[in-house]
């Protein structure tokens, strides 16, 4: 495959699972592959940003060594800051001060990249980008990630948002509306897998002023396995290729265990390098 001006690079989320996504992004960043284009979800798009920045093994450090040190994800996190992963440490004291995140770089990359967030208003997926105002471009990536019942509503531009995956998980087809083909698509999921996750109507208990949202999220898991579906007819097809784990998955959305992230790390950056390898 012939990385060109219209090849497109497509994040997946999966909260934890993302630890994956970085080790692929590692590995391009050490053999210098880069695209014109990214579209990155949730934790694709918290990852996606230090690859942007063309700063390897940051993700690895939030994802892996700082979980171990500061233990940012808590019930404590959840009743005090309203949210489940520690929004201070992630989105102020990490890419401020503990290891800090290279907006120079980020600035000047030409590479298209739009992060994904669903508004909690029209229920549908907004796709964002930002590269001069490091303020909104913290609320949108804090907005992908924020998941529904464990994280707060974050707003952009004066709307309420939420976790971009609930409507689309995997934008493969936003890519190519906007003209990028082949697309590479990282993924957090075993080829075959599909949610098994009970689907039930959003009660008004949760985002009972946003109905719109709560529809969206009832289908959530009809919308993503339709998703696996096209994903893998695509790739049957030889329209997209696919990067994604090949061991049993250990690691869930929430996941404390670091010897475990360790190794999905490592099978994620032994893939990336294989593809490397091959074009």
């Amino acid at each position: 495959m012939q990385i060109g001006r219209k090849t497109g690079l497509v994040l997946e989320g999966g909260g934890m699972r993302g630890v994956f996504t970085s080790g692929v992004l590692d590995a391009f960043m050490k053999h210098d592959l880069y695209f014109p284009y990214v579209v990155a979800v949730s934790a694709g798009a918290c990852n996606g940003l230090s690859y942007m920045s063309h700063q390897p093994r940051r993700a690895r450090f939030s994802n892996i060594d700082m979980l171990q040190k500061y233990g940012y994800i808590s019930l404590k996190s959840l009743l005090v800051q309203g949210s489940i992963f520690d929004p201070n440490i992630l989105y102020e004291r990490f890419p401020n001060e503990i290891v800090p995140f290279d907006y120079d770089t980020y600035r000047n990359n030409p590479t298209v990249y739009e992060m994904v967030t669903t508004n909690c208003l029209t229920g549908r997926a907004e796709y964002l980008s930002e590269k001069e105002d490091i303020q909104r471009m913290t609320a949108i990536a804090k907005a992908s990630s924020s998941l529904p019942y464990v994280a707060q509503i974050t707003y952009v531009d004066g709307v309420p948002m939420l976790d971009g995956g609930i409507v689309d998980s995997i934008p493969v087809v936003r890519a190519v509306d906007k003209g990028y083909s082949p697309n590479v698509l990282i993924l957090t999921r075993n080829r075959g897998y599909r949610s098994s996750e009970p689907e039930f109507k959003v009660p008004r208990l949760f985002y009972g002023e946003y109905p719109r949202l709560r529809v969206a999220l009832s289908h959530h898991v009809e919308a993503y396995n339709k998703q696996l579906e096209l994903i893998e007819r695509m790739e049957d097809w030889g329209e997209i290729i696919c990067i994604r784990p090949e061991r049993p998955m250990e690691v869930e959305r929430i996941c404390l265990d670091v010897e475990k992230l360790e190794r999905l790390y490592e099978e994620g950056f032994a893939l990336g390098e294989k593809f490397c390898q091959t074009l």
